[in-house]
């Protein structure tokens, strides 16, 4: 597993082979957890100084993960 923070398989551990099924069955549940990894990656980098940015920048990035992440909760929570 990965050592970055904030994985969907970390936040939503009882809910991994459901996400696994609809990565492979619902191509927006797919997009979605797509966005949601990507920009929890951006999110690390700028923590972690890998690939710094303002502060702004980081605070947009944790909004979008979290609205991503909200998404994803509503659709794993009616499945």
């Amino acid at each position: 597993m990965s050592h970055t923070p904030h994985e969907l398989a970390e936040e939503f551990p009882d809910k991994i082979e459901l996400m696994s099924q609809l990565k492979q069955t619902d191509a927006h549940f797919s997009r979605l957890a797509d966005e949601y990894h990507e920009i929890n990656r951006e999110v690390h980098r700028a923590e972690t100084n890998v690939e710094p940015m303002d502060d702004i920048a980081e605070t947009d990035l944790r909004k979008r993960r979290a609205v991503l992440k909200d998404e994803i909760w509503a659709i794993l929570s009616k499945s």
